[in-house]
């Protein structure tokens, strides 16, 4: 049994009755349960993280691991084969966008700014535009760019996805990275490493 194969069995074993699967539902012609509602109510709908002090008071340094599982937009931190920490998160929007695999954190940031994606400010520091790409917008005359903040940054991969804390809409909204609650964000940062093992699978 290769790594990944080994995670999600575990993580199958421990967690599986506990998942909501309603709020995950598909129509009887496959359709995401989260293309059927708007946001507003989506939001209401993603269940709550958990924080289990007793799993992160008692685990080794370095026990920990990350498992995030795309299909039920939630993440959970390890230590062996106990729950630390479970997270709903929103990951990229497109299949494909966020990458499925092995991988261990390559950085940390605890305020982080995204050198591709965030907005056009003027000398005052007043948006002008919002929602822009430093590569494929061109800035209007007298603003800058302003990367979006990503506070508490995991690096996944060079190219830049990782986690971070996010706006969570309640389905996959991100260019690639995958997005935690502020509060969920700041506590798995504080306890991974670099080089703490990370399984993205769908």
């Amino acid at each position: 049994m290769n790594t990944q194969s080994a995670w999600l069995s575990i993580l199958v074993s421990m967690i599986v009755t506990s998942i909501v699967l309603s709020s995950h539902a598909t129509t009887a012609d496959g359709e995401k349960y989260a293309s059927m509602k708007p946001a507003s109510q989506l939001i209401n709908a993603q269940e709550p993280g958990k924080v289990f002090p007793e799993v992160l008071s008692k685990a080794p340094p370095g026990s920990f691991r990350l498992i995030v599982i795309l299909s039920k937009q939630r993440a959970y931190l390890m230590s062996g084969s106990r729950i630390a920490i479970e997270t709903p998160i929103s990951s990229g929007r497109r299949h494909g966008w966020t990458p499925s695999g092995e991988f261990v954190i390559l950085e940390k940031d605890p305020n982080h700014y995204s050198s591709l994606y965030g907005e056009f400010v003027d000398s005052l520091g007043h948006t002008v535009r919002s929602g822009v790409s430093s590569r494929l917008n061109s800035a209007p005359s007298g603003t800058h760019f302003r990367g979006a903040p990503m506070k508490y940054f995991m690096r996944l991969t060079p190219v830049g996805v990782g986690l971070h804390a996010g706006i969570l809409p309640g389905y996959p909204a991100s260019h690639g990275c995958i997005r935690l609650p502020l509060e969920m964000a700041g506590t798995i940062y504080k306890y991974v490493t670099l080089q703490t093992p990370v399984l993205v699978a769908e």
